[in-house]
């Protein structure tokens, strides 16, 4: 099981969420995903009604959640489900029977807004090459997409690519707070240990172009 790591929330997220453990992000890319983050409710923030009563205040409208990623200059184009919590307060991940599909984890920034909004694909399954493969092929300077479920396009400029083993994932830097509007694309990279577990993780950082 991989070394536990303690990330920071998105502000989006700090009024209903505190991060107690985060294990590094592994995207099961030849087996079952190993978990990802423990999280549990906090205390309702400064002026959250009770008992669903109004408040003097409206609240500003939540952004509109990510539909589908795309990164042109290595052919991936994929719809994104939502991947939240395990029962055992874990971070899901895509299932691998959907290994073409990516995921968008909601405990983060919505992408486009203030923060680390962090998309999730598997590079392999038992079932053969899946969604993000191809991702160790991107290069500073690519554009990566992302629609939002009102049919915006949300633009990103690749700046970093990192390749990092599993054990010493860099939480902070990826969960960590910031005041850019960025985006990480994480999935699995390098051998295989002896469960056919691959070692590493391939981290794509990216900022709102």
């Amino acid at each position: 099981m991989p070394s536990a790591h303690r990330p920071a929330l998105s502000r989006a997220r700090l009024a209903t969420l505190t991060l107690l453990t985060l294990v590094s992000v592994l995207t099961g890319c030849s087996a079952d995903p190993d978990p990802t983050a423990r999280v549990v409710p906090s205390a309702s923030a400064p002026g959250t009604p009770r008992s669903g009563q109004p408040t003097a205040f409206d609240a500003p409208a939540a952004p509109a959640a990510p539909a589908e990623v795309a990164v042109p200059s290595v052919g991936i184009t994929s719809s994104l489900m939502e991947l939240g919590l395990n029962t055992d307060g874990t971070v899901e991940v895509p299932p691998a029977e959907e290994g073409m599909t990516a995921g968008w984890y909601t405990g983060g920034a919505v992408p486009g807004e203030i923060g680390a909004a962090v998309i999730i694909g598997h590079n392999d399954t038992r079932f053969g090459e899946a969604v993000f493969h191809d991702l160790k092929k991107i290069k500073e300077g690519a554009d990566i997409t992302v629609t939002d479920k009102t049919g915006k396009a949300l633009h990103f400029t690749v700046t970093a690519t990192e390749s990092v083993a599993k054990n010493a994932f860099p939480t902070e830097k990826v969960y960590g707070p910031t005041q850019e509007r960025a985006l990480r694309l994480i999935t699995c990279d390098g051998d295989f240990d002896a469960q056919g577990h691959p070692v590493d993780n391939l981290i794509v950082y990216a900022t709102a172009s």
